[in-house]
């Protein structure tokens, strides 16, 4: 009797599983680097450190930018992303520095 695992599987099946498994780890790398990348941004924008700010927003903005041209997220999903970001980066920056409250 044949191996009962690939009684009902065919070559090209097994090959696309095998291409569909590299392709999911690769763009979940890809997407998480993306939510590391819009955390740093949030994190130095804290700091009101505009040079280290900017130099994370133009990175936070090319992985997004990379991802919508590989086809991981949409383009106008990418747009979104980006746009709120930089909304929400401006608010930090214009808003005053937080501080203790007086006892």
């Amino acid at each position: 009797m044949a191996n009962p695992k690939k009684t009902y599987r065919h070559r090209s099946a097994i090959k696309a599983h095998r291409q569909s498994e590299r392709r999911y780890s690769r763009n979940r790398a890809a997407k998480k680097s993306i939510r590391l990348a819009v955390r740093a941004v949030l994190k130095a924008s804290e700091s009101k450190n505009e040079a280290k700010t900017g130099e994370a927003a133009g990175q936070a903005a090319s992985l997004i930018d990379k991802a919508a041209r590989r086809g991981l997220i949409h383009w106008k999903a990418a747009a979104r992303k980006k746009a709120r970001l930089m909304r929400r980066l401006a608010a930090q920056m214009k808003a005053p520095a937080a501080t203790a409250p007086s006892a």
